[in-house]
């Protein structure tokens, strides 16, 4: 969370005297309203709110910072205003997931181009999970569960974990029945791609694979036969059928249908994860990531690969 933001949120809790309401208004959690309270008053340094018996009232202190936030919003807003007036315009920093991101997301940024010219577009596709504030980004895809980070979401769809594996493996050493099966038979695993872990030496403990099971959870250790630090060199060996390897549904749903791959355990896959669209702050969006927020989202929400069932999953 930004100052700016810091500054509306304080606003909304003198507003609605309540940092539930106050986080509602501005699309928070309680938890998160507490902790950029205690920032904002750490820095301050003094108690910005005294607790009332019904409700919370502002003290000297912020009374005085009440004021100045009204006069600094009112002058970012009217500047936000007269540069949007001009249209989408500047330089957008996207990021997105390495293989989600080249299959899908490049092709939203070309034709993003061609409709707005006046805009130029920095894509990092990277898995690392980038910070937006500290990394300067605009907007960024996201994949699995967000933390409580006070960001602003717009979600575009869903995405399985799925186990799989090539037929000629599968005639070779039989199909697991149960997620248990699986240290009987050849892993081939994802490997961080950080200098900290390949420097540390060869690695002896197993890595765990994740199943549900009748909606309880259980984890299975695992030791690979072979750990890749990239998703395509892991997906290669599975085709090539030398293991059971673990995806995303969006990597491998053309190999699927094609019959490169089988599908594997899916009574026994955990619930979808979810993918959004990130932005910092919905209150200073510029004009150029409103409009990239506007292109991509539709397009997003009408891929297949972004429409994976609640309930159960397709079977092999």
């Amino acid at each position: 969370m930004d100052r700016l933001d810091e500054l509306a949120l304080f606003l909304a809790i003198l507003e609605t005297g309540s940092l539930a309401a106050a986080g509602r208004r501005q699309g928070c959690s309680a938890p998160a309203v507490t902790r950029a309270l205690a920032a904002l008053e750490a820095r301050v340094g003094a108690r910005l709110v005294e607790r009332t018996t019904r409700r919370l009232s502002p003290t000297e202190a912020g009374r005085g910072l009440a004021d100045t936030a009204r006069r600094v919003l009112g002058d970012y807003d009217e500047a936000m205003r007269e540069g949007n007036e001009a249209g989408p315009r500047g330089l957008l920093r996207v990021t997105a997931p390495l293989v989600f991101g080249r299959r899908h997301v490049t092709p939203l940024v070309t034709s993003f181009l061609a409709a707005y010219p006046a805009v130029r577009v920095d894509l990092l596709l990277s898995d690392r999970q980038l910070d937006l504030i500290e990394d300067g980004l605009d907007v960024a895809l996201r994949i699995g569960r967000l933390p409580d980070s006070g960001l602003v979401v717009l979600r575009v769809g869903q995405v399985r974990q799925v186990a799989v594996a090539a037929p000629a493996y599968l005639a070779r050493r039989g199909m697991p029945v149960r997620p248990d099966d699986l240290a009987d038979h050849d892993v081939i695993a994802s490997a961080p791609a950080t200098a900290a872990y390949w420097a540390a030496g060869p690695r002896t403990e197993p890595v765990t694979w994740r199943f549900q099971t009748a909606g309880r959870e259980h984890a299975i250790p695992l030791h690979p036969r072979l750990a890749v630090n990239e998703v395509e060199a892991k997906l290669e060996a599975v085709r090539a059928g030398h293991g059971i390897g673990q995806a995303l549904s969006y990597q491998v749903v053309d190999d699927l249908a094609a019959g490169r791959l089988v599908r594997l355990l899916p009574d026994h896959e955990r619930p979808p994860l979810p993918v959004h669209l990130v932005v910092p702050s919905a209150r200073h969006l510029a004009a150029k990531a409103r409009a990239f927020l506007d292109h991509a989202a539709p397009r997003l929400r009408a891929l297949d690969v972004l429409r994976e069932p609640d309930g159960g999953a397709a079977g092999a």
